[in-house]
């Protein structure tokens, strides 16, 4: 195994997620959810404690992984998700509740997040996290820094895309449109940009 190689494996395992964890993470993959890895998870936990977030949108709720892994560092914030499945919305609703989030605290709106996200209000979020459709992810973005506050952050998982978005051989979708997000905010004056190798990759904007 090659040193990066070991390096990633030796990052994802860094901090071992709890039982629950792992098991919803199953249950994601049986399901054909693509969670957040572990590092991921970290992660999205560190920067919503380093922020001080108070309140968090999410784009894609899944079956509740990242949301747990974002309020584990930010426990008093306000937590918005979003996500077509409702079904999903339900098990991360359990999964928010047993890791001490409580009711209050959440706020699951089953939709379209195109048609969801023109209706928020304009800088009412800390933090914003995508981790929906790949082929909507630009739109969900834009939508994102403009739920951000000043000085909030927007994260996006995956993207690097399963490894693909750094070989200029792969062309298929999503990867083109995601190389395309990532040169726009890399020349971009209105954030401060980063990007972690973390997981499948994770984009980091900070709006001006």
């Amino acid at each position: 195994m090659a040193g990066r190689e070991l390096d990633w494996k030796y990052t994802e395992e860094f901090l071992p997620e709890s039982d629950a964890l792992a098991l919803l993470r199953q249950h994601s993959v049986e399901l054909g959810i693509e969670p957040v890895s572990a590092a991921t998870g970290a992660q999205l936990a560190f920067v919503a404690a380093a922020s001080g977030a108070n309140s968090i949108i999410e784009i894609g709720t899944g079956l509740g992984i990242s949301g747990v892994w974002l309020m584990s560092g930010a426990p008093a914030a306000s937590f918005t998700s979003i996500d077509s499945e409702a079904d999903y919305q339900q098990v991360a609703k359990a999964a928010l509740g047993e890791a001490g989030v409580a009711a209050t605290q959440l706020r699951l709106i089953t939709g379209d997040a195109r048609r969801v996200l023109p209706r928020m209000n304009e800088e009412s979020y800390d933090l914003v996290f995508v981790d929906a459709d790949a082929a909507h992810v630009a739109e969900y973005v834009e939508h994102g820094l403009r739920l951000a506050s000043i000085g909030g952050v927007v994260l996006v998982a995956h993207a690097l895309w399963h490894g693909k978005v750094a070989d200029p051989s792969q062309r298929d979708e999503p990867v083109p449109g995601m190389r395309s997000l990532l040169a726009l905010y890399a020349d971009s004056t209105t954030v401060t940009v980063a990007l972690s190798p973390v997981g499948d990759g994770l984009l980091q904007l900070v709006k001006r």
